[in-house]
């Protein structure tokens, strides 16, 4: 998960604040010099790192954080607000022009960092939006590129601009507009050549595409998991051809999260979406508040919520949400809550924006992993492999059943009375906490775990 070593080392870092009934500037000094070590570590920029701890300290060391009720509090609340700052305190939109007009996007990056990928999505989400993207194959270099984008437009779907690898971009990129106004499509995304490094041809073609036509955004893709190699090429990037804001993609896989902290600060360009996985959903707008909500642990109940609402079907949340109060849930809803999480991005990245259970997620990686993904299809399997009657009403389930259960999802009897033993445990700790499951009013717990499997994120807090 994003940010997870930086998380847990700054959490220990407040959690020692916390402990002090009243703060000296001595206090402040050690917490800070850990805070700079953990930021360092997380492959942030030095000059970056100086200049933001400065920040914090003389906000930190003021009469009122001092004298407060609860400075260690205080504290936190400072180097979250100097985090924003840092981030580009505001969410930056895309320049999308009103109605009819047609607004070109034009995306650049280096090989690898999963460009023509994020384009479609970026194309998928414009399109969710009411706007009628187009798709432009502008890389003529690399083998498959064109495909690629083809394929990944056919599952956006997306049509895609192409006229083969014979022809230069700069003339691909002016047939598409005409062809955009002719079709009625009111955004075009160009997706140029990648480099395997910055060099002078691929800046040149940038250039040569902007001089010839109209580009209202230039945006920067790049891979979040080469920390200061990430920032160095935004750098190069905004000297040599100007950007006006950068993708940072595979973000769930970057433990450090030193590029997100970076980039804003050294090019002043904005980070406009970060890619946390494969499914169109993954690709996240950036809230530069909420990106420092997760950094420090406290979760990111926002995002979570749209997210539920971009995934989750609201009719069946609901009835899944009654069914669970009153403990009434059959198999066939076990299944539903299964696939509701996965469609959400697994439950270690739900966990993540929980408030208070930030570290959780990182703290239990197998959450995810490969051979709990491999449980969870045979779980499927057992359950798929019910008659509808057995799904319904689980006390159906006697021993004959059960082998010709096993034998259909291709696995052992121990294995569906684990499945049955697991779903029993959970219908009774259901019935003895109602207040667990959806409702209640406890401040601070982890009241919307029933809301969250079926209920439309209904928390309490």
């Amino acid at each position: 998960m994003a940010f997870e070593s930086l998380t847990e080392k700054l959490q220990n870092v407040f959690k020692k604040l916390r402990g002090k009934g009243r703060l000296t500037e001595e206090d402040v000094k050690i917490a800070l010099k850990e805070v700079k070590m953990a930021l360092l570590e997380a492959d942030v920029n030095f000059k970056v790192v100086k200049q933001f701890t400065k920040a914090v300290q003389e906000r930190a060391v003021g009469e009122d954080v001092m004298n407060g009720l609860n400075p260690g509090q205080m504290v936190i609340k400072i180097v979250n607000d100097e985090l924003v700052n840092l981030m580009g305190s505001e969410t930056t939109e895309l320049p999308i022009k009103p109605g009819n007009e047609i607004t070109v996007l034009m995306m650049a990056g280096l090989q690898g960092a999963g460009k023509t990928t994020t384009v479609a999505k970026l194309a998928g989400k414009l399109k969710s939006k009411g706007k009628r993207p187009l798709l432009v194959a502008c890389d003529v270099y690399r083998p498959a590129a064109i495909t690629q984008l083809q394929v990944n437009g056919e599952k956006q779907g997306v049509e895609v601009f192409s006229m083969g690898d014979k022809q230069n971009p700069v003339n691909i990129a002016k047939a598409a507009v005409e062809h955009a106004k002719a079709n009625q499509q009111n955004v075009v995304l160009l997706d140029t050549a990648g480099r395997l490094h910055v060099d002078e041809d691929m800046m040149q073609e940038l250039a040569d595409i902007k001089a010839n036509v109209q580009v209202d955004a230039t945006l920067l893709i790049v891979d979040a998991m080469t920390g200061q190699d990430a920032v160095n090429v935004a750098k190069t990037f905004t000297d040599k051809v100007g950007i006006d804001g950068v993708i940072l993609t595979k973000m769930d896989g970057d433990t450090r999260g030193g590029a997100a902290l970076s980039i804003k600060a050294v090019t002043g360009k904005p980070i406009l979406y970060v890619g946390m996985g494969e499914k169109l959903s993954d690709l996240e707008q950036f809230y530069p508040d909420r990106m420092a909500s997760r950094i420090l642990g406290m979760g990111d109940v926002l995002t979570l919520i749209e997210k539920a609402g971009a995934e989750l079907d609201e009719e069946k949340a609901q009835q899944m949400a009654e069914k669970m109060k009153k403990a009434q849930f059959d198999f066939e809803d076990y299944l539903e809550s299964m696939n509701q999480m996965k469609k959400m991005g697994g439950l270690s990245s739900v966990l993540g924006m929980m408030p208070g259970l930030g570290g959780m997620g990182a703290k239990m990686p197998e959450l995810d992993s490969e051979e709990n993904e491999k449980k969870m299809a045979r779980m499927e399997a057992m359950i798929q492999s019910m008659t509808v009657e057995e799904r319904q009403n689980p006390d159906l389930l006697n021993p004959s059943r059960k082998h010709r259960i096993a034998k259909g999802a291709g696995v052992e009897v121990s294995e569906v009375n684990r499945l049955v033993k697991q779903f029993d445990q959970m219908k009774k700790m259901m019935k003895q906490m109602p207040g667990l499951m959806g409702g209640g009013k406890r401040k601070g717990g982890f009241g919307g775990l029933g809301g969250l499997l079926g209920g439309k994120m209904k928390m309490p807090f």
